[in-house]
């Protein structure tokens, strides 16, 4: 069983107990086309789920990250400032953007599980 979940709007959310890393979806990298800069929350900023806490630049166009779960942010990869390409290399393992210190953990029924977003991925098309 996989603990990544995932939202409509291409985050994807890994937890490890209390805290929670955030990304967006290898579908997500794929749509923006090279990703050339991402701004990150500041640490110890408090996101809402379903509400903006980064934003993601590419060639194409930039696009907001929205916080998959409510929290506090506990860690950012300030490895995507110096390489934001890193996003479309591994947009689901190295160039994910932050940590989350959970607030409520079950909010993450509310999210999709692999298999319900490939549905909903593939219905896009």
């Amino acid at each position: 069983m996989s603990s990544v979940k995932y939202t409509k709007s291409h985050e994807w959310v890994r937890v490890d107990g209390d805290e929670a890393v955030v990304g967006i979806t290898d579908y997500a990298q794929t749509q923006l086309g090279d990703v050339v800069y991402v701004e990150l929350p500041e640490l110890g900023k408090r996101v809402e789920k379903g509400k903006e806490a980064a934003v993601v630049e590419s060639v194409k166009a930039a696009s907001e990250i929205y916080a998959p779960l409510s929290g506090e942010i506990s860690a950012v990869n300030a490895a995507l400032a110096e390489d934001p390409a890193r996003v479309n290399t591994d947009a689901e393992g190295e160039g994910w953007f932050f940590k989350l210190k959970l607030k409520d953990a079950t909010e993450l029924d509310e999210l999709l599980d692999k298999s319900d977003y490939d549905k909903f991925v593939a219905g896009l098309a």
